[in-house]
């Protein structure tokens, strides 16, 4: 099992900056991608129908027979509970965002003040404010949905400057800065590809905690612990899968992990 992929899912595009993390710290993994883009997003969905999506997603990943299942998606990680997802899979290696994410971020503040913006699904839950809790009940925890920044990353509106996404993340984050946060959660990983923006529009004296980085790291350490990192010294292929346009999708792939020969991009159905 070594040399099988790592497995990952999102809604959207977001899920790229895991994979792209994924790549840098483990280059000889091979990684299987996929992004639900024909029903995205999922942070404006119902309970029921998020874990409707997230299972057809883990059986469609199962199909490669992968070691560990990332959920990049902040969304499912929060609103459900992630062991039961896989109550019934083979796969026994797993992991959402939120405990790796809230772990970073509790040990960067110092202040004690933590943002935390993510789908409206995702702060409704209240996932990343009783998981900081849980590791430090004198933290304070401001949160923040920020519904339009899902269609912002997914229609490629990142580029720092630009006056959309810039007017849009003044709007939101302003609460933020009159709180006086030092760390900042990503509690979507849509999300970091709006980083310099957010950068921006916070100052630079904020952390930005990214959840996609945060979950390849505690993937790197998992696989690592258990004797299960691949045994290859070639790089690992990566193959990605969307739901919908794979035209669209490869513009995404393409500005998010550049170019490589060693990815392939497809589109499949979940049916």
């Amino acid at each position: 099992m070594n040399n099988a992929a790592i497995g990952v899912f999102d809604s959207g595009v977001g899920g790229l900056s895991c994979v792209a993390e994924l790549s840098k710290l483990m280059p000889n993994e091979d990684i299987v991608y996929l992004g639900d883009t024909a029903r995205v997003p999922y942070g404006t969905k119902s309970a029921a129908t998020i874990e409707k999506y997230a299972k057809e997603d883990i059986r469609f990943l199962e199909q490669f027979n992968v070691k560990m299942i990332l959920i990049a998606c902040g969304t499912v990680s929060s609103v459900l509970m992630t062991r039961p997802l896989f109550e019934d899979s083979k796969v026994k290696s797993f992991s959402g965002v939120i405990y790796p994410t809230v772990t970073a971020a509790c040990a960067a503040t110092k202040n004690g003040k933590i943002g935390v913006i993510g789908t409206p699904a995702t702060i409704r839950s209240g996932c990343y404010g009783k998981a900081i809790r849980q590791l430090n009940k004198d933290i304070k925890v401001v949160s923040k949905a920020c519904p339009m920044f899902v269609p912002l990353v997914e229609n490629g509106y990142t580029e720092r400057g630009n006056q959309v996404s810039t007017i849009i993340a003044e709007e939101y984050l302003s609460g933020m800065k009159q709180e006086g946060i030092d760390t900042l959660i990503l509690g979507c990983t849509h999300y970091p590809h709006l980083s310099a923006i957010i950068n921006d529009v916070m100052g630079g004296a904020v952390e930005l905690i990214s959840s996609g980085a945060e979950v390849a790291g505690y993937a790197q350490r998992t696989l690592i612990s258990e004797g299960a990192a691949a045994e290859r010294d070639e790089p690992g292929r990566i193959e990605l899968f969307c739901t919908d346009s794979e035209e669209l999708f490869a513009e995404n792939v393409e500005t998010f992990l550049g170019h490589k020969d060693n990815i392939r991009i497809s589109k499949c159905s979940l049916k």
